[in-house]
């Protein structure tokens, strides 16, 4: 269930993208991509990787990125969550 969750998750915002940043599909792109990695690593283990002290910064523009996006500030949310991405698995 997790996989197809984040599969899904990952399609609907690259078609989100595709559709010059539909606010909707990247929404419910996000909501899928994070409820998917919590079936998959399990929630405990989820909130201990998010919330450890050296990513906290890549965590606060990611989910804040997906807060803006569900704000209907598409281009803007995308782009922290880029950042956001790259900070914490770098």
């Amino acid at each position: 269930i997790g996989v197809g969750l984040v599969g899904f998750g990952l399609f609907f915002i690259l078609f989100g993208m595709l559709l010059y940043f539909d606010s909707v599909l990247l929404a419910f792109g996000n909501i899928l991509f994070l409820s998917g990695l919590v079936f998959i690593i399990g929630f405990r283990r989820t909130f201990t990787f998010f919330f450890q002290r050296p990513k906290l910064k890549g965590t606060s523009f990611f989910l804040g990125g997906v807060l803006i996006v569900l704000m209907r500030w598409p281009l803007l949310g995308m782009l922290l969550e880029a950042y956001g991405f790259i900070t914490l698995f770098r």
